[in-house]
């Protein structure tokens, strides 16, 4: 059997060069990559429909193209962070159109290195747009291996080894929440974990919704920040609740929820004839990364009544930092917490958990419908080890496997040492960017997301003038523009409240140094200087 070279050691170009040279189809095997022999669907019956030895050697083919365009030259500063393209040219060059009959294998392989040319690099150093960015190489790994093996995750007789890692991982997750017990399960993004805890908690408070339905129940309300995640209110939306019954609590200057708000917000629901239920805090905040303070929040649930979720999808790997962690101190008090393993872990993709701290099989009794078909009772296994019928889905992909190859890898050592490094990341820019003209923080970051004007020198000392919010507010488009087209980098930008365009950097892969948060400084700079 060939072995793998050392290509962490020695190289991406090297592990290419190994590569390019293996192949699973041996030359008598005499594979034509022009197209199949026969038009498709003519073949004999009698004879399998595929050829694997042409697609394996199509997928051999195809991955050299990934490890090049993508893992290559897709993590190199001196490439493109995008290759941008209008619209109406792009859609030409891909050659979107579905055809009656298929292309030659040679014409797909430039379909798929077309695909990763033109698409955004998300494992580039110089993109800082999104709460996800960089590549972990396990956890890709584990993403390429799930994808191969095609399984659901709903039952242990078609999944067994994903059954018991999904159990291992989130008892692992819950706890360093704080729990020895619990429940829980993977969700295909935070929204949908969000979605879970607000139907889990009107179940518990009204389990006749279940088979009466909204007639059964009173207005409910639900509360949340007035900077939480837009999920809450699709949420209140798609469970019947209604947009009208999500009570808005203010927030501080940092973005973290007012407990005090919170109180006054639920005495004015009560007045109103509606019946508080579900309170939805916060730990990081989208835009300026703010985390609601969970101990008065947690106090107040207490003595209402209420189910506590902290939607944690963005900040919940604080808790692997001994450091960090006091961030969410309280945590341990909430019903549900929501937390995103493919935003600052890196594990890819979607990875996304609801964790419980029930004992009760809530999730179970609030979603199961006892698919006879495929649950069945009489089983030769342990039935508890089918937990399809805790989703709200049936088939249900497999997230664990990229986050428990990566945790194995690096250990939880290694996953606290890339949140302090982002922090210490985030520090060293905020430093930076104070000692620039030009550059004006929004508050001191709590977390990694940096948000602040550019002030170019056309209207530098100018604040008081009549116009001044208006020219402002069409900085941060132009020199996003700019950016794009010139695929030096990407960040993002938005209004919020009563501020005008801002960035929000996200600092968070592994990948960067203190020369790449100067050179996000000196882009900023060239792109908006002339404004």
């Amino acid at each position: 059997m060939t072995q793998l070279p050392r290509f962490w050691n020695v190289g991406w170009s090297s592990f290419l060069d190994w590569w390019s040279n293996q192949s699973v189809v041996s030359e008598q095997d005499n594979v034509t990559t022009t197209g199949p022999s026969q038009p498709y669907g003519q073949q004999h019956l009698n004879e399998p429909l595929l050829d694997h030895r042409e697609g394996q050697l199509f997928l051999t083919e195809a991955f050299k193209v990934i490890l090049e365009e993508v893992l290559c030259k897709g993590i190199d500063v001196n490439e493109k962070v995008c290759e941008w393209r209008e619209p109406e040219e792009l859609a030409a060059l891909l050659d979107l159109e579905l055809r009656e009959n298929g292309e030659p294998q040679h014409q797909l392989l430039q379909r798929v290195r077309d695909v990763a040319k033109y698409s955004v690099k998300t494992h580039h150093p110089r993109f800082f747009n999104q709460l996800f960015a960089g590549v972990d190489y396990h956890a890709l790994t584990g993403r390429f291996l799930t994808e191969a093996l095609n399984t659901s995750q709903y039952t242990y007789e078609v999944a067994p080894v994903f059954v018991l890692m999904e159990d291992e991982v989130l008892s692992k997750l819950r706890s360093l929440v704080g729990w020895a017990e619990g429940d829980g399960i993977f969700c295909p993004g935070g929204t949908v974990s969000n979605m879970y805890a607000m139907n889990l908690a009107r179940y518990r408070a009204f389990p006749e919704v279940k088979l009466k339905g909204q007639l059964a129940l009173p207005r409910l309300a639900v509360f949340t920040s007035q900077e939480s995640h837009y999920s809450v209110m699709k949420a209140a939306a798609f469970q019947g609740i209604g947009t009208e019954n999500v009570f808005m609590v203010n927030v501080d200057d940092r973005g973290c929820m007012i407990t005090e708000d919170l109180r006054e917000k639920i005495e004015l629901a009560k007045s109103q004839g509606a019946v508080p239920f579900f309170v939805h805090a916060t730990s990081g905040t989208t835009v300026q990364g703010a985390f609601d303070p969970l101990e008065p929040i947690a106090d107040i649930c207490d003595r209402q009544g209420l189910w506590m979720h902290v939607d944690a999808a963005w900040g919940g790997s604080v808790l692997f930092s001994k450091e960090h962690r006091h961030l969410m101190r309280g945590i341990e008090r909430a019903d549900s917490v929501t937390w995103n393993p493919h935003k600052m872990m890196l594990t890819g993709l979607q990875c996304s958990a609801i964790l419980l701290k029930d004992t009760t099989d809530l999730l179970k009794r609030c979603h199961s419908a006892d698919a006879t078909y495929l649950f069945q009772q009489d089983k030769f296994y342990d039935m508890s080890l089918d937990t399809g019928d805790k989703s709200i889905q049936c088939g249900r992909k497999v997230d664990c496997l990229k986050l428990w190859l990566m945790w194995k890898a690096v250990g939880s050592q290694g996953l606290e040492e890339r949140v302090d490094r982002a922090f210490a990341h985030t520090r060293y820019l905020v430093e930076k960017m104070k000692k620039r003209e030009g550059f004006e923080l929004i508050g001191k970051p709590e977390f990694v997301n940096v948000c602040f004007w550019f002030i170019p020198p056309s209207l530098r000392g100018k604040e008081n003038s009549s116009d001044y919010q208006d020219r402002l507010s069409k900085v941060a488009p132009v020199i996003k523009e700019r950016m794009i087209k010139q695929g030096t980098m990407m960040v993002g930008y938005q209004p919020q409240g009563g501020r005008v365009n801002f960035f929000r950097m996200i600092v968070i892969s592994p990948q960067l140094s203190y020369q790449d948060m100067t050179f996000f400084l000196d882009e900023i700079e060239r792109l908006g200087n002339d404004l």
